[in-house]
């Protein structure tokens, strides 16, 4: 039985290197499948390409294949690419690219992408049950979680209040690969209060301020050997930043009140909303710490750009926090996709508290269980939008000699690129707008022309 199945699509015409290669991969254990014109592949491929390939043609396969967030793609040359190729293929979706002719062990440079994508998915597939989504935005974060995890780099979390950035910290510590890993010891920043925040992260002995009664470790030293998360960091005071870029530099601490040098090894998961960098350049935050802490840099999502995940994250409120297990009318999921959340999926799950809260009886839950504080405001929304703008643009129209089909064809090609700007490119969430078939939105993406990004 062949140890991996992938399936190929040539973009060269040379025939004898390509059938060399396929005879070593299949002796090598691989079982090859080609992909024929319409089909749509998942999982791992290979594409074979060489300087001579049509780079237009291969942007627009690999768009059209990387729209399934399961499909990895290894781009592999028959001779050398000019690194702006490089580049633009890693851009255009593939994972990986090399020259088969031009490394020692190309087999083995597959087989180990191979192996680790297998440990990449079933970690993955157990975050997917922790951290709920199905978007390919949230896809991609959940496996770039796994790798952070895998990983011996420090990690900073970004993202706006609400989006989960805690419970990634703590998913990351627990598929950390250190065998014996202690506790993951979280420390709220903005909880830190002055001149006493040195004692919650170093510790400190009796009698070193008022009401030090005894002595007492901080979070270094609980973290010792497992993960320090450090939430909202961005609240830190500078003078703490200097004794915590010690601490991750030397790897030692004094308690406050204390002479003596301690040891602490651990690994500092950090998180916060703010733009760092921004705060670096205004003087509010260290550029050394900076650095120090962001190894690693992942920006949690907020809803509005995974919006088709807010029905699953719906589901998995009512039924795995309040155990309701009756049917949602559609009108609910309408009020809950075109709703707002600043606050992100903390500011869903509150929403569905309530709802759940409200629900009575063994029915469906219906929009009667939607709390009249949340309704939308209806005065606003029932206002007649001013008609001039669209009035005068038809009025152009008509004088440029368009006829009412003509007219009524360019409106609609207006909505449609609207509706996918302002839904971010979502299609699904863009054709619900619309009260229209995604298949409808999708054609009319293919339609649009692409601009050309790789160069030979």
């Amino acid at each position: 039985m062949a140890e991996f199945t992938l399936w190929f699509k040539p973009f060269s015409g040379q025939h004898a290197r390509l059938l060399e290669i396929f005879t070593t991969l299949e002796g090598a254990g691989f079982e090859l499948a080609a992909v024929h014109l319409g089909d749509t592949p998942e999982g791992a491929g290979l594409i074979f390409l060489d300087h001579e390939a049509s780079l237009p043609d291969l942007q627009e396969t690999l768009e059209a294949y990387t729209l399934y967030a399961d499909t990895k793609i290894i781009a592999v040359a028959l001779g050398p690419l000019p690194t702006t190729s490089t580049w633009a293929l890693l851009r255009s979706g593939v994972a990986e690219v090399f020259s088969w002719f031009e490394v020692e062990k190309p087999v083995q440079i597959i087989r180990s992408r191979l192996q680790y994508w297998q440990c990449l998915e079933t970690k993955v597939a157990y975050l997917q049950q922790r951290l709920v989504g199905q978007s390919r935005c949230w896809q991609h974060t959940l496996r770039q979680v796994v790798d952070m995890a895998l990983s011996n780099c420090q990690v900073l979390i970004m993202g706006e209040s609400g989006t989960g950035k805690e419970l990634v910290a703590q998913e990351i510590h627990t598929l950390d690969p250190r065998p014996d890993k202690r506790d993951c010891v979280v420390v709220d920043c903005t909880n830190l209060i002055p001149g006493l925040s040195g004692s919650e992260l170093f510790g400190h002995e009796k009698g070193a301020f008022t009401n030090a009664i005894s002595t007492r470790d901080g979070a270094l030293a609980l973290a010792h050997e497992g993960t320090l998360f450090l939430d909202e960091l961005g609240e830190l005071p500078l003078p703490l930043q200097a004794e915590l870029l010690r601490a991750l530099q030397e790897g030692t601490y004094k308690r406050v009140g204390s002479n003596t040098w301690r040891r602490a090894s651990f690994r500092l998961v950090s998180a916060t909303n703010r733009d760092l960098l921004a705060e670096v350049h205004k003087g509010t935050f260290r550029q050394d710490l900076y650095y120090r802490i962001s190894g690693w840099t992942c920006r949690l999502p907020p809803l509005r750009e995974r919006k088709e995940d807010i029905v699953v994250l719906a589901e998995h409120f009512f039924t795995h926090q309040h155990h309701i297990r009756q049917p949602v009318d559609r009108q609910v999921y309408d009020f809950l996709l075109l709703r707002d959340y600043p606050g992100n999926v903390r500011e869903l799950q509150q929403l569905i508290n309530r709802i759940a809260s409200k629900h009575l009886g063994e029915g469906p839950i219906t929009i009667g269980d939607i709390p009249r504080s949340d309704w939308p405001d209806f005065a606003r929304l029932g206002d007649a939008p001013d008609s001039s703008d669209l009035e005068t643009g038809v009025k152009n129209l008509l004088y440029q000699g368009l006829g009412l089909k003509e007219i009524k064809d360019q409106v609609t090609e207006i909505a449609k690129k609207v509706a996918i700007r302002h839904e971010n490119g979502n299609l699904k969430m863009a054709a619900h707008r619309l009260g229209c078939s995604e298949r409808i939105l999708q054609m009319h993406r293919r339609a649009e022309p692409e601009p050309v990004l790789l160069k030979a």
